[in-house]
């Protein structure tokens, strides 16, 4: 008797770790499916990979760091003087709704997505 050719010919083989193995098994339950081979066959032919390009993102991080910097210098400068000076709340402030505008961008951009 011969064994019918098989319809997927090449045999495919890699390593995950056992946290790995534990997420793979964890989506494919909620998918309600126990057939790693066709989970994985499907999630590599037809899933997708998200790559962001933000460079809102980056203009975000870069004002962080500005913003944290100065926050730290009117701490210090407070520590060491006892006064808060308003113009140094007003950048504080200016730099907090620039930071708030470009979540607001990025969180927008990340909506469009789907």
């Amino acid at each position: 008797m011969s064994v019918p050719k098989r319809k997927r010919a090449v045999q495919l083989n890699f390593r995950v770790s056992p946290e790995e193995l534990a997420l793979i098994e964890q989506k494919m339950s909620q998918l309600g499916t126990n057939n790693r081979e066709a989970y994985l066959r499907k999630m590599a032919l037809d899933g997708y990979v998200v790559q962001l390009d933000l460079p809102e993102l980056k203009e975000l991080v870069s004002l962080l760091r500005r913003s944290s910097n100065n926050l730290n210098q009117l701490t210090r400068r407070v520590h060491e003087t006892g006064r808060v000076y308003d113009a140094d709340l007003e950048d504080i402030a200016q730099r907090q709704e620039q930071l708030w505008e470009g979540v607001k961008e990025i969180l927008t951009q990340l909506s469009n997505l789907s």
